[in-house]
C-alpha cells in the first residue's frame, strides 16, 4: 500500500483545495513517465480550471495513456438513467473507450493488457448505493490478477467526512449498488474506500492513492472552491449531493424521485400524493435542517411522465439535516397516508433480477418492512448507533484528512 503524501506547495494559491489530479499533474509527473497508463474518468474528472484529466495527461505525458475506461452513464455523463448501458467504442484520435457499465461492467485482464497502472479520477459522492466505488472494486479485481497498479487522484468528498448516517449494508443485500459493510452515508473520500476495499480483498493489487490538498473532513464541496460539474445527470448541484443519501431510496418505489424534472432528487411525488397533507404530516416530526414545500411537478421523463405529481421539494437549510432519517421520515408518512396506491418498484435494478430494489437501496431487508408494520423512520434510524460507532473506529484507521 503506498500513501503519497505530497509536500511542496502548488504555487498558484486561487483555489483553496486541490483535487489528487491537479496534485499529480503539479506533483508526480516524474514517477508517471515512461510508463503506460490507463485513465479511469468520466466528464467531472477536471481540475479547478475545468480542464479534463485526459487532456492534461496527453499534454504533460504525451503518448502515456493507452487506453480509457468510463463508469455508468458514460463517459461524457450522457447517459440519463439507471441501467442504460455504453458500448465499448474509441475516442476521437482512436484509442480504445472501454464502457465498465455495458456488457460488462468488470474489466476484463485483456483491457489491462500492457497497462502498468490504471489512474482512476471519479468523483464520488460519499453515498453508498452510488456506483462508481463499485466500479473501482472490480477494477482493483481485475488489477489483482494481471498485476497492475491502482493509482487512486482522489478528490474531497462534496457532504463532508466527519457525518456518518444510516445502517450497515447486510451481506445479503450485496449487489451493485454496495458491496462492501459501509453506511449509506459513509463519510469517505474515494481514495480512502479503495484503501478499505483493499483490506477486504485476499489479494489486493498495488494500490497508490495521492490525497486531495487543503482539504478537511469538515468541509463540504462548497467550503473547497473547486467548480461543481456534475459528476451523473441527476445530481446538477452541491446541494442535490446533500440530499441524495436519502432521496436516492424512491428508485425502488413508484414514487418520483424528480427525473425529468429540473430539480431531480430535490423532489418526491405521484398523482396520488396530497401535498399539503404530506407536508402538515412531516412538520410535526420537527426534523433538523430541512423544508418541505408542498409542490406539484410533471416529469417529461422516467416514473409518471406526462402526468401532474402532487408532492414535496426538499430545501435542505443546514447541515445539521440528516437525509436518510428525512426520506425514510417521508416514507414513514406516505406508507401512512396514501398505502393504496403506494407500490414498491420491482426487479430489475441495477442488474439484480430477483431480489426488491428497496432492499438492496436500503441495504437491510427489515427496514421498510418494519416501517410498512408502523414503526416510525425515528425509531428505526435510533438502533444504527451502536453498529455506526462501530465502522467510525475502523475507518479513522486509514483516514487520509484530518
Amino acid at each position: 500500500m503506498i500513501l503519497i503524501n505530497p509536500q511542496n506547495q502548488i504555487q498558484d494559491s486561487t483555489p483553496q483545495v486541490y483535487s489528487g489530479l491537479e496534485v499529480a499533474i503539479n506533483d508526480h509527473l516524474d514517477t508517471l513517465k515512461g510508463r503506460p497508463l490507463g485513465l479511469l474518468a468520466n466528464q467531472a474528472s477536471v481540475d479547478s480550471r475545468y480542464q479534463h484529466a485526459l487532456d492534461l495527461f496527453d499534454s504533460f505525458l504525451p503518448g502515456a495513456i493507452k487506453a480509457v475506461f468510463s463508469p455508468q452513464h458514460g463517459w461524457a455523463g450522457e447517459k440519463q438513467d439507471n441501467m442504460i448501458e455504453s458500448s465499448d467504442s474509441l475516442t476521437q484520435d482512436g484509442r480504445p473507450l472501454y464502457s465498465l457499465y455495458g456488457q460488462t461492467r468488470k474489466p476484463s485482464p485483456e483491457q489491462f493488457n500492457g497497462l502498468s497502472a490504471l489512474l482512476v479520477d471519479l468523483p464520488d459522492v460519499g453515498v453508498r448505493v452510488y456506483t462508481f466505488a463499485q466500479t473501482l472494486f472490480y477494477a482493483m479485481q481485475t488489477a489483482s490478477v494481471t498485476g497492475t497498479e491502482i493509482i487512486v487522484l482522489d478528490r474531497p468528498n462534496p457532504i463532508g467526512g466527519l457525518a456518518m448516517e444510516g445502517n450497515i449494508l447486510d451481506d445479503d443485500c450485496l449487489s451493485f449498488v454496495g458491496l462492501h459493510p459501509i453506511p449509506m452515508r459513509h463519510g469517505l473520500t474515494l481514495g480512502e474506500l479503495a484503501i478499505f476495499m483493499a483490506s477486504k480483498m485476499t489479494s489486493p493489487p498495488p494500490i497508490t492513492v495521492i490525497p486531495c490538498r487543503g482539504w478537511s473532513r469538515w468541509m463540504y464541496f462548497k467550503d473547497t472552491n473547486l467548480p461543481w460539474v456534475l459528476p451523473s445527470p441527476n445530481l446538477p448541484t452541491p446541494e442535490t449531493a446533500m440530499i441524495y443519501p436519502g432521496q436516492v431510496l424512491w428508485e425502488g418505489t413508484n414514487l418520483s424521485e424528480g427525473r425529468g424534472t429540473t430539480k431531480p432528487f430535490h423532489l418526491v411525488g405521484a398523482p396520488y400524493i396530497a401535498p399539503q397533507v404530506l407536508a402538515g404530516e412531516l412538520k410535526s416530526l420537527d426534523l433538523p435542517g430541512v423544508v418541505f414545500r408542498p409542490t406539484y411537478f410533471q416529469p417529461t421523463f422516467n416514473k409518471w411522465a406526462g402526468q401532474v405529481c402532487g408532492g414535496l421539494e426538499i430545501h435542505p437549510t443546514s447541515r445539521e439535516m440528516k437525509p436518510y432519517l428525512t426520506s425514510l421520515s417521508i416514507l414513514e408518512k406516505v406508507l401512512k397516508l396514501f398505502n393504496q396506491d403506494f407500490r414498491l418498484k420491482d426487479p430489475p435494478y441495477e442488474y439484480e433480477w430477483r431480489r426488491r430494489p428497496i432492499d438492496l437501496i436500503l441495504g437491510r431487508r427489515s427496514i421498510f418492512d418494519d416501517l410498512a408494520k408502523g414503526v416510525s423512520a425515528q425509531e428505526i434510524c435510533s438502533k444504527f448507533d451502536k453498529e455506526l460507532k462501530t465502522y467510525q473506529k475502523t475507518v479513522e484507521q486509514i483516514y487520509l484528512y484530518h
